[in-house]
């Protein structure tokens, strides 16, 4: 009997008990302080990257934010966010692919300086092309991709 790794769709279909709302462990504590950590169920953050209208932007620190404020804890847990995001662009990818008419805009999505993530679906050229139909303009810096003033298209959260 041999191993099967999981389809995108079925690690977004896995919460796997998620969301969890515990203390900050300490091994994070230096970094984020004390407090309130929640770990996000996947389909929370496909949800909120669905939400972002065409034109619209959200960066991976908003939805922690979001998430947390909604979950009563100080911080979204920035492993497991950034994760399950990946995972929705992914499961975005395949839905494209297969042309199926609805699907997570993914390309939506920013790291937290605006950067464009190279790792999503048609890497950053692919994400260009989607971003700059909807109006968006890019700079350059060495060999990252940020969308020019992101702040202003930001969705408010």
């Amino acid at each position: 009997m041999g191993y099967r790794r999981k389809s995108w769709r079925e690690k977004l279909a896995d919460s796997k008990g998620l969301p969890r709302v515990e203390p900050i462990p300490e091994r994070m504590s230096a970094r984020w302080g004390t407090g309130i950590l929640v770990i996000p169920a996947p389909g929370e953050v496909d949800e909120m990257m669905k939400g972002v209208p065409r034109g619209k932007l959200i960066t991976v620190n908003q939805i922690r934010s979001v998430l947390a404020k909604r979950h009563g804890a100080t911080i979204g847990c920035p492993i497991t966010t950034g994760i399950f995001a990946m995972i929705s662009a992914h499961v975005a990818g395949e839905d494209l692919a297969e042309g199926r008419s609805t699907f997570t805009p993914y390309w939506r999505t920013l790291k937290s300086d605006g950067e464009i993530n190279p790792k999503y679906p048609g890497g950053v050229e692919g994400q260009r092309v989607r971003l700059e139909s909807e109006g968006h303009r890019f700079v350059r810096r060495g060999a990252r991709w940020f969308v020019e003033d992101y702040e202003k298209h930001l969705i408010p959260c």
